[in-house]
Formats: C-alpha cells, structure tokens, sequence
C-alpha cells in the first residue's frame, strides 16, 4: 500500500487515493495513509453476522468516498479478509490483490514455506483481479525470484517483497491508465 501510495504521490499512477480501510485499528498502514493525506477509515471484525454483512459495510464506506463498481479500484494489501461473493459480484475486475508466490502455484497462507518444503526452484508475487475463489483470478502481472539453497522463510520473504513493491504499483497503473482487459481466464495488456 506504501509503494501504491507513494508512487500517486509522485505522479506515476494517474488515479486519485479515496480511502484506506483496515479492520484493525493498530494497522501501520493507518499510520501511513494518514501521513500520506489519504483518509482513513476502521471497520472491525465485531458485530457482523457474516462475510457479507461486513462487506456492506465496506461497500458503503467505498460510496461514502466516490469509490464505486463504474469508477473505483479497490486494492488489498495487508487486508487479511476472505472477501464475499457478492462483494467480488459487485466489484467484478475491479478487486486486485498481490499473492507472495507465482500463482497458480502456492496458494492461500505460507506460500514461501509451500514453495522450501516442495523443493521450487524459482517463486515470485503475483498481483491479480480477485474473484470468488482464494487467489485464483486473473493474473495481471508477475516476477519471479530464485530460490537459494539455503534460504529460509524469511530470507525468501524478503526477496519477493522488493519485487512485490514493483509490481502492485505498475498493476496499479495499468489498470488507470486503462491497459488491462480481461477475457476469460486472461488479461491482456495493451
């Protein structure tokens, strides 16, 4: 979110920030968006009977801020939510998220510890529209890193978020710059 942030900041993404949700109100990325000037809203988990009660709520706070499913984006970083249906309905293609591995290998949690313990060569990110299954939409982009031999979790973790911080940026920016289409399973960039 800081590299998304900070890359509008300077006027490489032609799209304008609306607002940061987090469900936890310690979230540093609060902290960040603020510093940034972009408003910040809480939304935690308490109280809702279900996925999409919360989502709703979401939606509505997305509305409050001009973010709709003609005009918006919504991007996850750090949003550990599984995302209900009928919000990745109403946000059809305009949902992405970024997956620490090079899907569609690795998906869901640990990915890192997925990619050591099967012996994978190589792993990567990869950023992609969100659908109604967990880390299986449309990939928009991807980079790999090489395994070592002797990486841990964390060593490898570390690696693929420096490509994670270059690649969610430039997917930003070709989806406002208008260069992403989606056909089937496929994105094309133009």
């Amino acid at each position: 979110m800081e590299f998304i942030l900070k890359s509008i900041k300077k006027k490489k993404i032609p799209i304008n920030p609306a607002i940061v949700i987090s469900n936890k109100p310690d979230a540093k990325g609060l902290k960040i968006a603020e510093k940034l000037g972009v408003n910040i809203e809480i939304i935690e988990n308490k109280g809702f009977k279900n996925r999409w009660e919360y989502d709703k709520k979401v939606i509505s706070i997305l509305s409050k801020y001009g973010v709709t499913q003609k005009n918006g984006l919504v991007c996850l970083a750090g949003f550990m939510r599984i995302i209900s249906p009928e919000f990745v309905k109403k946000y059809k293609n305009r949902i992405i998220n970024i997956h620490p591995a090079m899907l569609p290998a690795f998906p869901g949690l640990d990915s890192q510890r997925q990619a050591l313990e099967y012996g994978a060569k190589y792993s990567g990110c990869t950023v992609h529209f969100v659908d109604a299954g967990m880390d299986t939409g449309p990939v928009i982009i991807q980079a790999t890193v090489k395994i070592k031999e002797n990486d841990t979790e964390a060593t490898l973790s570390k690696r693929i978020l420096k490509e994670e911080h270059k690649i969610y940026p430039k997917a930003v920016e070709l989806f406002a710059r208008k260069k992403i289409k989606v056909s089937g399973r496929k994105t094309i960039i133009s």
